[in-house]
C-alpha cells in the first residue's frame, strides 16, 4: 500500500512540473564566419586621364599629349596612344611610351586633320579627345598705303588645301567684332589653296581673313592686318 502512495505522489509532482522530464532541443552552433583576410591590401582600378595642348592646333605644328596613370605601382608602367584621324572609322597603335616616377606620360604629336586619341594600360583606357586642326591662312596686300579710292589687291595662301572652299575677308568694326565685307573661292595651289580679290579701299581699316570650320579641319583666321589710307 505504502509503495502505492509513494508512486502516486511521485507521478502528481511530474505534472505539476510541466515540461521537466521533457526533451530539451539539441544546442546549434552560431553559422561559421568566413575568416578575415589579413594583409591584403584594398586596391583600386587603374585610371588614365589624357588632355592635349594646344586644342586646336595650328596646321603643321605639334600638340602634347599628356597625362596621369593612377595605381599602386604607376611608375614605369607602358602606355600606348591610340589615334583616330577624320573620317573617324578606327582608333590604331600608334606610339607607347613609359610613365615617370608619379605615373605621367607624354607624347608629342603633329596631326593634319581633326584626329581623336585615347591611351590604355593594360585593361585601363582614357577618355576620347578630339583636337582640331586648323588650317594656316596668309595675308598680303598689294599697297599697304593707298590713297582713297585706289583698289588694292588682296592675296593669300590656305594650307592644307581647301580648293573651292569660301574665304571671308573681314574688316574690323569694334574691338573684338568683324565684319565680312567680300568673299572669294579658293583655288588649286598644289598642297594649298590661293585666293586674290581687289578691293576698293576709301579709309584706314583692320582686316583678317577667316576660313569656316569643316568636317576635317577647325575655324581659321589670318594675322591681322592694318591698312593706312592717305
Amino acid at each position: 500500500m505504502k509503495r502505492i502512495l509513494l508512486a502516486v505522489t511521485v507521478l502528481a509532482a511530474c505534472a505539476l512540473v510541466p515540461g521537466a522530464t521533457a526533451h530539451k532541443p539539441p544546442h546549434k552552433p552560431p553559422p561559421d564566419k568566413p575568416p578575415k583576410e589579413r594583409g591584403k591590401p584594398n586596391r583600386q582600378p587603374a585610371s588614365l586621364s589624357l588632355t592635349v595642348t594646344p586644342n586646336p592646333v595650328k596646321y603643321g605644328r605639334s600638340a602634347t599629349i599628356s597625362g596621369t596613370l593612377t595605381e599602386p605601382s604607376n611608375s614605369g608602367r607602358t602606355i600606348t596612344l591610340r589615334e583616330d584621324p577624320f573620317p573617324f572609322d578606327s582608333f590604331s597603335n600608334v606610339g607607347s611610351t613609359d610613365t615617370e616616377g608619379q605615373g605621367n606620360y607624354s607624347f608629342v604629336r603633329s596631326p593634319t586633320v581633326n584626329t581623336s586619341y585615347l591611351v590604355r594600360r593594360g585593361g585601363a583606357e582614357s577618355a576620347t579627345v578630339t583636337v582640331g586642326v586648323s588650317p594656316t591662312i596668309s595675308l598680303r596686300f598689294g599697297d599697304r598705303t593707298p590713297a582713297a579710292g585706289k583698289r588694292v589687291r588682296l592675296s593669300g595662301k590656305v594650307c592644307p588645301e581647301h580648293d573651292g572652299g569660301t574665304l571671308e575677308i573681314q574688316r574690323r568694326k569694334a574691338p573684338k567684332q568683324w565684319h565680312t565685307v567680300a568673299r572669294v573661292t579658293l583655288a588649286d595651289a598644289g598642297a594649298c589653296s590661293s585666293y586674290a580679290r581687289r578691293m576698293r579701299l576709301r579709309r584706314d581699316g583692320t582686316y583678317r581673313t577667316f576660313l569656316a570650320a569643316d568636317s576635317d579641319h577647325a575655324a581659321a583666321r589670318s594675322r591681322v592686318r592694318r591698312i593706312d589710307v592717305h
